[in-house]
């Protein structure tokens, strides 16, 4: 299945919306976002993976003010993986609330559904060093 100029601006903005819901606080929402059994992987940060829509909106209450107040999206790029699914890789920024930010990958798994599209797994990774930990460059170059 080749991706659809349209395809790609609903996967965007289904992504972009994560953010907008969480940031609200609006996660009875999140079934918008996706799929009722998705996997959300935040072990890069020590936690358990998620699994449910319901439980990844109570792993977000657990955190309470630990969440950023500001979840931004950005550098989105998406791949055909056959069988109405699409690979997404995108970049989140995340401003805490006093004023810290962070960065991350998210790696995404999207379907399409009755409801059109959603994301069915996500994992989050963290980037705590510059070049992904490449900070030498190779012998050669």
């Amino acid at each position: 299945m080749a991706i659809t100029a349209e395809d790609r601006a609903a996967i965007t903005e289904l992504i972009a919306q994560h953010g907008h819901l969480c940031d609200s606080g609006e996660l009875g929402r999140l079934d918008e976002v996706f799929t009722a059994d998705v996997e959300y992987d935040l072990s890069d940060f020590g936690l358990r993976p998620a699994h449910g829509v319901q439980a990844v909106a109570a792993a977000a209450y657990a955190l309470g003010a630990l969440n950023p107040v500001g979840h931004h999206v950005t550098n989105v790029v998406l791949a055909d993986a056959g069988d109405d699914r699409v690979r997404g890789r995108s970049k989140g920024i995340g401003v805490s609330s006093d004023g810290s930010c962070g960065s991350v990958t998210y790696e995404d798994t999207i379907v399409r559904h009755g409801q059109g599209w959603r994301i069915s797994r996500r994992k989050v990774l963290a980037h705590r060093v510059p070049l992904g930990g490449a900070l030498s460059q190779p012998a050669g170059h």
